[in-house]
Formats: structure tokens, sequence, C-alpha cells
């Protein structure tokens, strides 16, 4: 998983919470030996997350070999994570490996990080996909962003709840918004009808000559992600950056123990109202690889 982490390139302090409060963390009874990350939630009732496609048999699915890796959604009840079922992605659009998702707040449009397909400039690289849902045929007609340059990877959506910005990492070079460390957060305009502004850098405040990864912008502007740079914790702990009145973001933070650990702590996601959360972590103590781990504040 580490590897994995590697290649696609976050608990606490919720909106309106002081990191002086007591937090109950709990790893979630759906855990098992293999990864659950790519945390999303989509209207404070539902969460979507990544792992392995299993069988029948709770075997491993593959395709040329490799197992499949793919979106789940299921219901939040009390911080359990209930009713688990795969999204349903159209057959014929061959996606076979979705590293994770983000969900508009309407339900209209689904964006997916999925590796290059069709492009052999480098294998390892990644692309950002939007799709729709159709009743019967499930979310289909995926569309590659147009600012996607396959020689670079773009991953880790996460849409506003007016869905007008979306925010993701990529390792993008060249000229005033280049990346300034192993990958950086941006962000992008979505005027519809798959249009896009052109993509920004959020800078220095939020980036650092280290890797930052899977964005999550809550309900009040806040933006948390995961970091690897020094004076962390562990390798990957999660930070905040608040938005300020101009729009631009102010100088992240890392958030406290016990959200984050001395292991990898990312995918941090909050409710509109920062009381519950979830997380996922490869913590001393977890059932597997990544777990999720579901919060509540004190």
């Amino acid at each position: 998983m580490a590897k994995l982490l590697t290649s696609i390139i976050i608990l606490i302090s919720g909106i309106g919470v002081s990191q002086t409060e007591k937090f109950t963390v709990k790893n979630v009874s759906i855990n098992n030996e293999y990864p659950h990350f790519g945390l999303m939630l989509v209207n404070d009732s539902k969460i979507i997350f990544t792992s392995y496609l299993l069988d029948k048999k709770d075997r491993l699915k593959r395709f040329q070999g490799n197992p499949l890796l793919t979106v789940f959604e299921g219901d939040i009840e009390n911080g359990a994570i209930q009713n688990i079922k795969n999204i349903e992605i159209d057959p014929a659009e061959k996606l076979n490996y979705i590293t994770s998702a983000s969900m508009s707040s309407n339900g209209k449009q689904l964006y997916i990080t999925t590796t290059l397909t069709d492009n052999a400039i480098d294998e390892d690289n990644f692309q950002i996909k939007v799709g729709e849902h159709k009743n019967g045929v499930g979310w289909t007609n995926f569309k590659t962003l147009p600012f996607c340059n396959p020689k670079y990877s773009y991953a880790h959506p996460s849409i506003s709840k007016d869905g007008k910005t979306l925010y993701f990492t990529s390792n993008l070079r060249g000229g005033k918004e280049t990346t300034k460390g192993g990958s950086d957060i941006f962000k992008v305009a979505v005027l519809g009808d798959n249009t896009f502004g052109e993509p920004v850098n959020l800078g220095s405040q939020v980036n650092s000559y280290s890797k930052e990864m899977f964005p999550f912008i809550a309900d009040d502007n806040t933006l948390y992600f995961a970091s690897n740079r020094p004076g962390g914790f562990g390798n990957f702990d999660i930070y905040k950056s608040k938005m300020n009145t101009h729009g631009t973001f102010e100088k992240a933070v890392k958030l406290p123990k016990p959200i984050n650990s001395n292991q990898d702590d990312f995918c941090f996601i909050t409710n509109s109202n920062g009381t519950f959360g979830y997380f996922a972590s490869k913590r001393d103590g977890g059932k597997g690889d990544d777990d999720i781990y579901f919060f509540v504040s004190e």
C-alpha cells in the first residue's frame, strides 16, 4: 500500500472545534487485511471508499493478474458503515483500477482517479475522469478532464459542496503553477459541460517540497490533506488550511494526536458541522493494511 500511495500521488481539528478538545477514535468494523482508503462523504449520509474487489468466496478479483481496485459506498449509521455495495460503473468503460472518487452533492457527477490506459508516455501516470449516472447502466460516459496532460499525474479529486471548484493532487510541471514538491494540491474552476478553468497551484502556504495528497474541502472552506513534509509525527500526517476572505489559504498546520500517529494518516473527511468524520491510517493496532477510523468530538 505504501507503494500505491507513492504512485498515486487526511485527525482532528473539526470545523469550528478547538485542537484542545478530546476525541474518540474507533476502528470501524468493515476493515480487514485489505486496504481501505480514498474516503469521501456524500451529504453527511453516505461514505465513498476504495478497496479491492472480492468474489463471492472473498477472494481477490483480478485483471491481467492484478487485483481490481475499485470504489464502494455505504450508509452512515451512528458511525458504522452499513449496506456496503460497489459503486455501479458501466462495464463498457473498462475501468479496472480506480484509486479514489468524489461525488457531487447533487449526485449528478462522479469524479474518479484511474490509470492512463490509452497512452504509453508513462504507464504509472494517473488521470481524473468525470462520469454521469444512467439508470440501469450505472456511472458511464466517463471523460478525462480536458486539462489533464498525459505527461503528468492527476489524482484524488475533491469537489466543493457548490460544485464550482475541484481540488486535486498533481505533479504538474512548468510555468507559474509548477509543482513545488513531489506532488502538490491544485484547484480548478468547474464551468460545466466538461469545461474547466486552468489549474491553480494552492501555493507555499499549503504545499511543500515534499508530497501533498488526498485533499478534502470541508463545508466551511477548510482544506484538509496529507503530507510527508519534515516535522510530522510519522510518515504522512494530516494538515489543515483555512481559506480566508480573499479566497486564498492560510498557512497549513499539523493536526494533533490521536488523529495523527507515528504511522501514515491521511484521507480526512468530516461532516458539515465538524462533529464527526473519518480518516484512514496504517497505525499500530489496525486490522490489516490501511484501515478506516471513525471519530467524534467529545
